[in-house]
């Protein structure tokens, strides 16, 4: 019998059982732990995580990314059903869950680096093919009345209507971002509900999987936060972008697992 191995600082370290192939992730909080099989990466791995520790992050899931309104977006919808059942889950096993989306302001408007506002604003580059999505840039009128463009308080950056009616405005957290990352610096909402909260272990859904889910997460992984990606929980439009996210996610910035395997967690 091999004993545990400690991975990290002591009082924020992970154990390993290597006869079990469970990573423990839950920092020695006295309640129940919630233990997940993994999907990707080795076989018959598994987590245990501190439901008073941990955080769903759902990105993204606004109407301007899944409404067909706006977008196309089958593989996004799909998305959605399986996270509304993560959701569930989380809230029957105690985990916070936190809605990051984009909410830009006057003044984040005026701030805006130019390789950020380039890439919402392929509009004014190359004609548009339809009326969907209208990407003339941060703050413009998309007109049919869906607002402007991914500004706060606007229809289009409001949660799709599922989503929005599965939130709680009394327990849940609401994360307004202004950049791909919801982490690009220590003082994003995110970073401090993080910090006020005191999570350490963060599962990611939303869209898109390798733009500002990945963007998010991968600053998280530098910051020094345990990552799960639920990797059913996430779409993407880009072809290759979801399993390749999904490979360097479970080869090196943490873990994956599938909603089905999160809903079947044990607490023990």
């Amino acid at each position: 019998m091999a004993p545990a191995s400690s991975w990290g600082p002591k009082g924020d370290d992970w154990t390993y059982d290597g006869d079990a192939k469970l990573w423990n992730l839950a920092r020695g909080e006295p309640s129940p732990g919630f233990t997940i099989r993994t999907t990707e990466g080795p076989t018959d791995t598994s987590i245990t995580l501190a439901p008073a520790l941990s955080a769903l992050v759902v990105v993204d899931m606004q109407n301007f990314f899944i409404h067909p309104r706006c977008n196309d977006h089958p593989t996004g919808l799909a998305a959605v059903e399986r996270t509304m059942e993560v959701v569930t889950r989380c809230r029957e096993v105690g985990i916070k869950i936190i809605w990051l989306n984009w909410g830009l302001t006057e003044g984040d408007l005026s701030s805006m680096p130019a390789a950020t506002e380039r890439s919402f604003a392929r509009n004014l580059v190359t004609p548009p093919l339809d009326n969907k999505q209208a990407r003339d840039g941060f703050g413009s009128d998309m007109g049919e009345g869906r607002g402007r463009l991914l500004m706060a308080g606007s229809w289009n950056a409001k949660l799709y209507d599922p989503l929005q009616d599965a939130s709680r405005t009394d327990s849940d957290i609401f994360c307004d971002k202004n950049r791909i990352s919801g982490l690009w610096n220590g003082d994003t909402p995110l970073a401090k509900a993080l910090a006020a909260g005191g999570y350490r272990t963060l599962l990611f859904a939303g869209v898109n999987t390798d733009q500002c889910v990945l963007g998010t997460l991968a600053d998280a992984y530098y910051r020094g936060w345990d990552c799960i990606m639920v990797e059913d929980c996430c779409a993407t439009k880009t072809p290759g972008g979801h399993d390749v996210t999904i490979y360097n996610t479970s080869n090196g910035y943490g873990f994956v697992v599938d909603s089905k395997s999160f809903v079947e967690g044990t607490l023990q």
